[in-house]
């Protein structure tokens, strides 16, 4: 009888197929147990592999570089599918509208660069963010004013049917760190935003100052998932998390940054249970402290160890 590795190799080359591999090497956490599967697919296999996976029982995890992961010591059950290097083409069509339209796998950092090389202002706020323009999606990510909903036009996705439909801007319902793809599901295969023509040296003082002051206020020096916390409203998490006496707080080598208490950092050899451990311990405090419930923004995948 013929295993799923083999039905795999049917559909993705062997060389971008990996068993067990340490999820710690594909998250910017860089913590995390085994994956059983591990592949790296092109847009054009996305929907192969979807349909040999449902047809075979094999959960299935999306990811895109692991920038916002945090995954447990006990590694991931099933197969994991890496929206990144294969899958990151970008295209520009100029007219009336400056539209730029980028793949899934596409580092935002890379697409505010095409932008910015192309004068086109709108994605500067990007320039920083270390995620793809699949989880970017995913999540509506934002930085300095600025939301993936500020510029989308539209998307293209993988429905839960196995569908490939375009989702309008409104089909999205992006808000704050949410989208109707992390609510419903499915899988952002490419993305269209609209861009305007603007002045490159403008563009590019702006990426410069944006990336400046992150590096000033951000613990950029040691591995971590960003901001750990949604904002809850009305309120700063990491002010609240200081506020708490929480800076520097400590567990093994997992810790609440001194540099910004909004972020939970690796120092060297963190577990997911420590950094796990450590944010429960700063939600309870900080709810007992203020009466305010802090909210994860890092996705937490996996099992136990």
């Amino acid at each position: 009888m013929e295993t799923f590795l083999e039905k795999l190799k049917r559909v993705i080359s062997s060389e971008r197929i990996w068993q067990n591999e340490p999820m710690k090497q594909h998250t910017t956490f860089r913590v995390g147990g085994p994956a059983d599967y591990y592949v790296r697919p092109s847009i054009e296999e996305i929907q192969s592999i979807i349909t040999l996976a449902k047809r075979e029982n094999m959960p299935y995890t999306i990811i895109g570089n692991g920038s916002n992961l945090l995954v447990k010591d006990g590694g991931i059950r099933g197969l994991v599918i890496e929206l990144g290097l294969e899958a990151g083409m970008v295209h520009l069509k100029e007219g009336n509208n400056h539209m730029i339209t980028a793949e899934a796998g596409v580092r935002l950092s890379a697409l505010a660069k095409v932008a910015a090389n192309n004068s086109l202002t709108g994605l500067e706020f990007a320039a920083g963010i270390p995620g793809t323009v699949g989880g970017a999606v995913f999540m509506n990510a934002g930085a300095y004013g600025g939301e993936i909903k500020d510029v989308i036009v539209n998307a293209t996705v993988l429905d839960e049917d196995g569908i490939v439909r375009c989702f309008s801007k409104e089909d999205l319902d992006l808000s704050y760190r949410h989208s109707a793809i992390s609510e419903n599901g499915g899988i952002v295969l490419s993305a269209s935003f609209v861009l305007q023509e603007g002045n490159p040296d403008e563009i590019l003082a702006k990426m410069a100052d944006f990336s400046a002051r992150r590096k000033e206020k951000q613990p950029l020096e040691f591995p971590s998932a960003g901001s750990t916390f949604k904002r809850p409203e009305g309120y700063f998490a990491g002010k609240l998390i200081q506020d708490a006496g929480l800076a520097g707080y400590r567990i093994g080598d997992a810790q609440v940054s001194e540099k910004h208490c909004g972020f939970v950092i690796n120092r060297g050899n963190a577990t997911a249970t420590e950094i796990l451990q450590l944010i429960s311990d700063v939600q309870e405090k900080v709810q007992k402290e203020f009466g305010v419930k802090l909210e994860t923004e890092v996705r937490i995948l996996g099992e136990d160890a």
